[in-house]
């Protein structure tokens, strides 16, 4: 059994999407990150960061005691190598794997949540910030795009890469980038979109989502809390 502690956002969905596909046991416990829940002395002793998600897992493959782990790029590495699926295990489809599930843990999400924070969060308008993280967004969407030219997944099969980059993609509207230059990546959205698994993972904790534009209070308990 899998305790996934999560909450309806990007980085939340990236693994709740893996749960689904698996089709494995687990068990969704919420922390609401807009009312301060990942800032409490309970969670911050499973995931240290006080980010979404983390895991528990009650049957890890050593047969030891439950293990612990935070990061979707680690979760998502663990729980694909511990069930065989969704990696590949040739050794270079694997690395290519690897790369482009790190490209979007280092820069898609980043990227994209700064330009999303800027164009829809901020309390006053920064030109320069919004501008800079909205170009950047364009950048890597161009790389995606240029990736998928001949391709119907980022690498040749449906992996963990698709369900990191897939839930950054979905929120553009929410950057103001729209995905008009990209017709690979749109393609390939609704590709990823139309999976069961997909919807699934998506539509867990959709009932609990807050509108953070018009809480003073979850803004505080998101981005200046510690």
């Amino acid at each position: 059994m899998i305790d996934l502690y999560s909450w309806a956002a990007p980085n939340g969905h990236k693994v709740q999407i893996l749960v689904e596909e698996l089709a494995i046991p687990y068990r969704v416990i919420p922390i609401n990150i807009t009312s301060g829940a990942q800032h409490e002395a309970s969670y911050r002793a499973i995931n240290p960061n006080g980010k979404i998600p983390a895991i528990v897992d009650h049957d890890p493959k050593d047969g030891g005691g439950p293990l612990t782990v935070f990061e979707t790029g680690a979760i998502l590495l663990y729980l694909a190598e511990k069930h065989g699926q969704f990696l590949p295990t040739d050794p270079r489809q694997r690395t290519e794997a690897l790369q482009w599930l790190f490209w979007q843990v280092g820069g898609l999400g980043p990227m994209m949540g700064q330009a999303q924070h800027f164009f829809r969060y901020a309390a006053e308008s920064v030109p320069y910030a919004t501008t800079r993280y909205q170009t950047e967004t364009r950048r890597l969407l161009k790389v995606l795009d240029a990736r998928l030219e001949g391709r119907e997944y980022v690498c040749d099969t449906y992996s963990i890469a698709d369900m990191a980059c897939f839930p950054w993609v979905r929120i553009h509207k929410m950057t103001g980038v729209p995905l008009d230059e990209y017709p690979r990546v749109r393609a390939w959205y609704g590709r990823i979109r139309s999976r069961p698994a997909v919807t699934r993972g998506l539509d867990l904790l959709r009932d609990q989502w807050v509108d953070v534009t018009t809480s003073a209070q979850a803004k505080h308990n998101l981005f200046q809390k510690q």
